[in-house]
């Protein structure tokens, strides 16, 4: 009877044993694939970062443009107050038509 006994504690360790090495694998396959992820999400957010740097770059960019396009509409429509109106063109145009020198020297 001692040896049927000693058969089933052995198999039983034997078992016990190969779970364990089966948990212990499954651990340090977590375990790699943990060290994965966390490697992943760092490049990520490196990643991340730089499109943030680079985007904040080109919005500073953008709105110095928009200022100095700002500053020309302001000069420009400041300028534009400035000018004849076409109707005071199409008067002095008028105007010069009837009197035109050359015309009066050549008769």
């Amino acid at each position: 009877m001692e040896e049927g006994q000693y058969d089933y504690t052995g198999q039983a360790l034997t078992e016990i044993n190969i779970r364990i090495r089966d948990l212990e694998e499954k651990q340090r396959i977590l375990k790699d694939r943990l060290l994965l992820i966390g490697q992943n999400l760092i490049e990520v957010r490196e990643e991340n970062n730089q499109n943030i740097l680079e985007i904040k770059k080109d919005i500073e960019i953008i709105k110095q443009s928009m200022e100095r396009i700002m500053s020309f509409l302001e000069t420009a429509s400041g300028e534009f107050s400035k000018f004849a109106r076409k109707e005071d063109l199409e008067i002095l145009s008028k105007q010069a038509k009837m009197f035109q020198p050359l015309k009066l020297i050549t008769k």
